[in-house]
């Protein structure tokens, strides 16, 4: 089996963040599988809704450009998901994102989630997500520390960087577990696997949850399902697949002027 990991950072500026992402994800898949991580250049670099759109573009180009090179399944490894539904209804290859896949997941461990963005100019836009995905009676708070995506890059290189980011993540849960949530999600795959080495990590007995190996082991049944049963993404609505033509169209449009 062979997964296309979309990271929204370039190896450039993310080299120690994709070794220890590679390195991660050697420990999580079956026996068979392979995962490339595969970059955006520019990367997302500053947190506001227009870069978001502008490497979901890349995303879509890049989930056709994945099933065109005999891949099994694309995993969008992004918090927020841009382009998500977007490459669902271009490719028959199963498409999972780290943001819903971890939300989904979570809700199965507790009642009420909260997520801890890595910035407030994020909340708006995961709080977007949380209605699109149908969560948000249960997902009931978001907060944000105030980290650049650049900047939280840097505690890969740093344990003091590192150790303050996950003080700073606490000081932002503490509230949501006092309000009532019962798990917490970091909000992004940055943090996540930053503190995937700290085991059983919890804020006032509330579990921290790493979304990278449940949207993996997800894309992993998503394909034995496939091939097993024929089980796919509705092709009656939200997800109707896109003419030939059309995507076609989408891949060669110039970008900009």
């Amino acid at each position: 089996m062979r997964i296309w990991y979309q990271s929204y950072v370039d190896y450039e500026h993310g080299k120690i963040y994709w070794d220890r992402l590679r390195a991660h994800l050697k420990t999580i898949v079956d026996e068979g599988t392979e995962v490339d991580v595969k970059g955006i250049t520019p990367h997302d670099s500053y947190a506001h809704p227009i870069v978001e759109m502008r490497c979901a573009r890349e995303v879509i180009c890049n989930a056709v450009r994945a099933e065109r090179e005999g891949y099994d399944a694309f995993v969008v490894g992004h918090f927020q998901d841009a382009g998500l539904y977007e490459a669902r209804a271009v490719v028959n290859i199963p498409v999972v994102a780290l943001g819903e896949a971890s939300m989904l997941y979570s809700l199965q461990l507790a009642q009420r989630v909260g997520v801890v963005t890595i910035n407030s100019r994020f909340i708006p836009w995961i709080q977007h997500q949380l209605v699109k995905y149908g969560l948000e009676k249960r997902i009931t708070g978001v907060h944000a520390m105030q980290f650049e995506p650049g900047q939280i890059l840097k505690a890969y290189e740093s344990q003091a960087l590192a150790d303050e980011i996950r003080e700073l993540f606490d000081a932002q849960a503490k509230p949501l577990v006092a309000a009532g949530c019962e798990a917490l999600i970091p909000g992004g795959g940055i943090p996540m696997l930053l503190f995937s080495t700290l085991h059983q990590h919890t804020v006032d007995g509330a579990p921290v949850i790493n979304g990278i190996p449940i949207a993996v082991k997800m894309a992993e049944l998503a394909v034995k399902l496939r091939r097993h049963s024929g089980l796919g993404v509705s092709r009656s609505g939200e997800f109707a697949l896109a003419p030939p033509e059309v995507i076609d169209e989408f891949m060669t449009h110039p970008k900009g002027l």
